[in-house]
Formats: C-alpha cells, structure tokens, sequence
C-alpha cells in the first residue's frame, strides 16, 4: 500500500466574484515551482494526482479550479450564476494563486482540458512559465468540440443517438453541449440528473479505443457528475470562452519555452491531429506518441511521471 502523501500547506483562495479555490502544495518547499492543471473542466484532482511528480524535486501547487472539487460555491447548484466561471476567471484565479504562493516562475503541467488552460496561460503570461508538460492534448477549438459531440456520432452511432434522444428535436441540429447546459440548469432535479449521467456515459464511450479500456466517468457518484457534466457543458457550449484557433494562433508566445507534448494514438476523443499541429507550430516542443493509449490509459500515466521528471533534469541545465 502506498502511503499517503499530506500537503505541505492548504487553503481556500478568496478570487472574488464569491468563489473561493481550493489550494495545497506538496513536496519539497524549495523545490521547481509546478502548478498542476486538472481536466474536465469541472474533473478535480483526487489525492493520487501527488504521486504523478517527483516531489523530491518539485514544489507541486494542486487547485481546484472554480465550481468543484473542494472549492466553493460548486456548479451542481443550478442556483450558482456561472457567467464568472470562464478561462479568463481561471486564468486570473492561476496568477492570483501564484502571487499569494510568493512563487515568480513555475513549471505548468495539464492534462486534457487542462492542456488548453495550460497553453491560454502561458501565452498570456510567458515571463511566468519555466516549461510545460501536457498530456491528451487539447486547444479549445471549435472543431474539436464538434467533433466530441456530434461528429464522433459516426464512430459510435447506438451511443450517440442515447445521447441525443434528451435534446429536444428542434435543437438537434444546434451546438449539442450549449443544449445540455440548459437541460443541466432545468429547474426540474430529476431532468438535471438524467442529463448529467447522459453526458457521462457519452463521454465514457469516446474517450479510448484501446483494448480493455473501462469506463470511469459514468461509474462516479451523482454529485461529482452534476458539477462535471454542468462544467463541461458550460465551457464548450461557450467555445472554451476563446476565439476559435486562439492557441495555435498564439504559439509564437511561447516558441522559446521548453514543452513535452503527450498523446495516446487510441485516444479517440482527441484525435493526435491538434497535438501534431501544435508540435509543428512550436521548435521548442518534445511530441510523444504512446502506442498502447487513449486519453489518459495504457502507459500514459507512466510517460506522463517521466516527462515531468525530465522537465526537471533540462530546467536544471539551462
């Protein structure tokens, strides 16, 4: 049995607009400053996401980005207005959360969603990035979320049209995340929760094609699939709040900062197609292609430990 690794510090972050972030460190207290970006939006960390790094080497700083996990108010409350939860917020939530630390540079590692939010950041604040390390690579784009919730319909027909069946007819044809959004803010609980489970198996279904992957998301409790799936939802049925090809447009930003990028060939949900862009458009980028992985299975987590661990090893030579 593993032993529990307990945060060094912790603490709920007063952002304004009446949120409050959940945040802890862990590992050594003058170790590489590392933030850890969780995906979703709306999936936080769970206590194992401490052993993913080296904290002999890294001052780990884990959050919960606003409307889940331990932060407060959550999303599942179809009462919280959530026009102040967009990547913007986040992004501000991230330096807030980097100012209070005392911490002037640090490295961002992300994984999915959290792989956008990473790369928004370090765009707009590069003076604040040492590297990054990011995982099921994502960019936000208005494709990408296209192709998630209708296009992979092709690919998984019988599941698609379960998942379509709660969208009212006339929306059918409309961005099919902005019409859950609004059956998860139904003033009826019993709609909201059968959406929700809907939207999770949907997304179980798309996430790998690798051998004797298992789903995970529909398997989790009601409430932590309520403030999931609301969160999602939100967040594609707005864009990702982000101008459409905004990340890639933007890579200059970052051309100089060292970055390994990881993706999973069975990763289904996300095609390799954004992480070998992405990989084009920035020299100073590593591309690792695992072969026995879909997003976030297989030896990603493995690649994934190493990366970070390399991270460190380059840092310390430059």
């Amino acid at each position: 049995m593993t032993t529990p690794i307990e945060p060094n510090e912790s603490g709920h972050l007063d952002v304004g607009d009446g949120h409050l972030v959940y945040w802890e460190t862990v590992g050594e207290p003058d170790g590489l400053p590392a933030v850890w970006l969780h995906g979703g939006p709306g999936a936080p960390p769970t206590p194992r996401t401490r052993q993913n790094v080296d904290l002999s080497r890294y001052r780990l700083v884990i959050f919960d980005q606003r409307g889940c996990g331990r932060s407060r108010p959550l999303a599942s409350d179809p009462e919280v207005d959530l026009t102040t939860n967009t990547t913007d917020h986040l992004v501000a939530d991230m330096e807030r959360l980097r100012s209070h630390l005392g911490i002037e540079r640090w490295v961002v590692i992300g994984g999915s969603w959290g792989v956008t939010l990473g790369l928004v950041y370090a765009e707009r604040h590069p003076d604040r990035v040492l590297g990054l390390v990011l995982a099921a690579v994502t960019a936000g784009r208005w494709k990408e979320i296209q192709w998630l919730t209708r296009e992979m319909g092709r690919v998984f027909p019988r599941e698609w049209e379960r998942f379509v069946e709660l969208v009212p007819e006339e929306e059918r044809g409309d961005d099919l995340a902005a019409a859950y959004a609004r059956l998860l803010a139904s003033p009826d609980q019993a709609s909201r929760e059968e959406a929700a489970r809907r939207w999770c198996e949907w997304e179980d279904t798309h996430m790998s094609l690798a051998p004797g992957y298992e789903p995970h998301l529909s398997v989790r409790e009601l409430s932590w699939q309520m403030v999931f799936a609301r969160l999602v939802t939100h967040y594609w049925g707005h864009g990702c709040f982000l101008a459409d090809n905004e990340v890639l447009a933007n890579v200059r930003k970052i051309a100089h900062l060292p970055a390994t990028l990881i993706h999973g060939i069975y990763d289904v949900s996300g095609p390799l197609d954004t992480a070998w862009q992405l990989h084009r458009a920035w020299p100073a980028s590593r591309l690792v292609v695992i072969e026995d992985a879909g997003h976030f299975s297989g030896s990603m987590g493995e690649q994934f430990t190493a990366a970070i661990d390399a991270m460190a090893d380059q840092l310390r030579t430059v």
